[in-house]
């Protein structure tokens, strides 16, 4: 499965890169994320619970990144499993790039199913894929680029 795409974010590119390396924001961005843990610099461990089509799953995985290019981006390699759901592994090449004073995240992923999962169908599972991916930018819009959900009204 090949996935690409980018999405302007209002905020400046040293910003959306810490960004894109605080487990907190992360955490606060992945669908169904519940748990994520940096043990290192390149490093995160996660749990998250999806949905592709009929078939539940909780994952535990682990992402690498490398080509460290602060702040033009990176690329991140992971791996999950998913018990009897089966399992995902992908690369992602993230750059970004300035635009004013916001910043163009382009992203261009690749990745592999086996399990039940793989056997869901191609269809199916690109469109959940964009979905999650669809879900993770706009999450991740609304955490760097300062829009809330429960704006504070001054007294």
């Amino acid at each position: 499965m090949k996935l690409a795409d980018e999405i302007k974010i209002d905020a400046p590119r040293e910003e959306v890169f810490a960004a894109l390396n605080d487990p907190d924001i992360l955490r606060r961005s992945i669908p169904g994320c519940e748990e994520l843990e940096k043990v290192s610099d390149t490093r995160f461990t996660a749990v998250v619970r999806a949905k592709v089509g009929p078939v539940r799953a909780r994952f535990r995985g682990e992402v690498t990144l490398s080509d460290l290019n602060p702040p033009h981006g990176y690329t991140l390699s992971g791996q999950g499993k998913g018990g009897a759901a089966g399992f995902a592994r992908g690369q992602a090449a993230i750059e970004l790039r300035e635009e004013g004073g916001a910043t163009i995240l382009k992203y261009d992923v690749s990745a592999t199913v086996g399990g039940k999962l793989a056997q869901l169908g191609g269809r199916l599972i690109d469109n959940a894929a964009r979905s999650l991916a669809g879900d993770f930018f706009e999450n991740f819009q609304k955490v760097v680029g300062g829009e809330s959900d429960d704006e504070e009204s001054a007294s």
